[in-house]
C-alpha cells in the first residue's frame, strides 16, 4: 500500500514538475516575445547591427567601384565614377525608367515619342553593362541570405539553406528543362523556379519525416534530393543539340553574373521587393518558431500553416536568384550564420542584417570571380563563375562550423 501511494505520489510529483516546466517555458517565451516586440528604435539602434550594415554598404560601394572600373572597354576610376553619376542619366527620368522598366513601358508612362538623348560612350558602357551586374549581385545576395535565414528558423537548423536542402537543385532542374526543352516559357522563369524549389522542399520534408523531423535528417534528405536532381540536370545536356544553349546552361548551373543586363534586373526587381516586405513582416513569426512547436502553439500560433507560408517565401526568394543568376551555392548558409553571431537570434535584426550582408558577400565574390583569373593566371578575357567563388568560401566555412560546434545543426 505504501509502495502504491509512493507511486501515485511520484506520478503527481512528476505532473507538478511537468506543469511547472511548462509554465516556466511559456513565461520565458512570453518575455522573449515581449522583448522582440519592443519599439523599433531599440533594435534599429543596436551598435552591432549598425556596424554590420555600415561595413556591408562600404563593401558594396568598393566592390561596385571595382566592377565599373574594369572591362574590355578601358576606363579610369575617375571616368567610371563620372559615368555612374552622369547628370544626363541621373536627372533624366526617361533614362532611369528606360533602364528599370524597359523602353515600351517608359514611353507609355511618360508619353515620350522621340529619340532619347545620346550618352557618352563610357556612360553607355557603364550603365548598360557594368552597373546591371552590380545591381543584380545585390538582389541575388538579398534573396539568398533571406531565404537561408527563413529556412534556418523554420527548420530550427543552422545548416539549412536553399543549396543544402536541395531547393536550389530543384529550381535548377526545372529552369534547365525550360532552357533546353520549353524555350517559349523563359519569361516565366521565376515562377517556374519557385515551383521546382517548392517540389524539392516537399520531397525533402517527406523523406525526413518520421514522427517529426530533426536537423540531421533534414540535411541528409536535402543532400539526397540535391544529388538526384543534379544527376538529372547533367542528363539534360544530352538533349541540348545547340552548343550555345549547352554553354549557357553550364554557366548557369555553376552560378554566373557574366553578361547580365537590365532585363534580368527587371525580372528580379518586383519579386525581390515582395520577398523583402514579406521577410521583414514575418520577423515576429520567425522568432516564435525558434521557441519550439509546443511553445509556439501555446502562444496561439498555427505552426504548420506558418511554416508552410514562410517556406513559400523562402522558396520564392531562392527561385528569384536562381532564375537570374543560376545556382549560387552557400550564400544562404554563410550569411545568416555570420549575421546571427553578430546581432543575435532576433529576426528583426537578423533579416535586416541579411539584407545588407548578403549583397556585400555577393558583390565581393563577383569581384573575385571577375578578376581572379586575370590576376592569378593572366587570362584577361576569362572569368570564373561567381558560384565557384562562393563555393570556395562556403566549403571551408562549413568545415569550420563542423569542427567548432558540438551541437551542430540546432539553433
Amino acid at each position: 500500500m505504501a509502495r502504491g501511494s509512493c507511486g501515485i505520489g511520484g506520478i503527481r510529483s512528476g505532473r507538478r514538475r511537468s506543469n511547472a516546466m511548462s509554465e516556466s517555458e511559456s513565461s520565458t517565451a512570453t518575455s522573449a516575445q515581449r522583448r522582440s516586440d519592443s519599439g523599433p528604435v531599440q533594435w534599429l539602434l543596436d551598435p552591432s547591427l549598425i556596424a554590420l550594415c555600415g561595413v556591408s554598404v562600404a563593401l558594396v560601394a568598393v566592390g561596385g567601384l571595382v566592377q565599373v572600373s574594369f572591362g574590355a572597354y578601358q576606363t579610369s576610376i575617375g571616368e567610371a565614377w563620372h559615368a555612374v553619376f552622369d547628370p544626363s542619366v541621373l536627372f533624366d527620368p526617361r533614362w532611369l525608367l528606360n533602364f528599370l522598366l524597359g523602353e515600351p513601358l517608359m514611353r507609355s508612362i511618360t508619353g515620350f515619342g522621340g529619340t532619347l538623348p545620346t550618352l557618352d560612350r563610357s556612360t553607355t558602357v557603364v550603365w548598360n553593362i557594368r552597373i546591371p551586374r552590380v545591381v543584380l549581385a545585390v538582389f541575388v545576395g538579398m534573396n539568398l541570405a533571406v531565404s537561408g535565414a527563413i529556412f534556418q528558423a523554420v527548420t530550427r537548423n543552422e545548416l539549412a539553406s536553399p543549396f543544402v536542402l536541395g531547393i536550389s537543385h530543384g529550381a535548377g532542374l526545372v529552369i534547365l528543362l525550360t532552357l533546353v526543352v520549353f524555350t517559349g516559357l523563359t519569361t516565366l522563369l521565376p515562377l517556374i523556379a519557385a515551383l521546382g524549389g517548392a517540389v524539392a522542399f516537399a520531397i525533402v520534408y517527406a523523406i525526413a519525416w518520421k514522427n517529426g523531423t530533426s536537423p540531421v535528417r533534414l540535411v541528409l534528405a536535402g543532400i539526397i534530393v540535391a544529388t538526384v536532381f543534379q544527376s538529372l540536370q547533367r542528363a539534360l545536356f544530352f538533349f541540348a543539340t545547340d552548343i550555345g544553349t549547352a554553354q549557357t546552361a553550364m554557366a548557369w548551373m555553376t552560378g554566373s553574373l557574366t553578361g547580365v543586363d537590365w532585363e534580368q534586373i527587371r525580372m528580379a526587381l518586383p519579386w525581390t521587393a515582395v520577398v523583402v516586405v514579406l521577410a521583414v513582416a514575418s520577423a515576429r513569426q520567425l522568432n516564435v518558431l525558434l521557441l519550439g512547436q509546443r511553445t509556439a502553439k501555446s502562444l496561439g500560433m498555427s505552426v504548420e500553416r506558418v511554416r508552410f507560408a514562410l517556406s513559400g517565401v523562402a522558396v520564392l526568394a531562392a527561385a528569384v536568384s536562381i532564375a537570374v543568376a543560376g545556382v549560387v551555392s552557400f550564400v544562404g548558409l554563410i550569411v545568416p550564420h555570420l549575421v546571427r553571431t553578430l546581432v543575435g537570434n532576433d529576426h528583426k535584426k537578423l533579416i535586416v542584417g541579411c539584407l545588407f550582408a548578403g549583397p556585400a558577400l555577393m558583390v565581393v565574390a563577383d569581384v573575385g570571380a571577375r578578376l581572379g583569373l586575370p590576376i592569378v593566371a593572366g587570362a584577361s578575357n576569362q572569368q570564373l563563375p561567381v558560384g565557384v567563388v562562393t563555393g570556395l568560401i562556403g566549403g571551408p566555412y562549413f568545415l569550420y562550423l563542423m569542427r567548432k560546434q558540438r551541437q551542430l545543426g540546432d539553433i
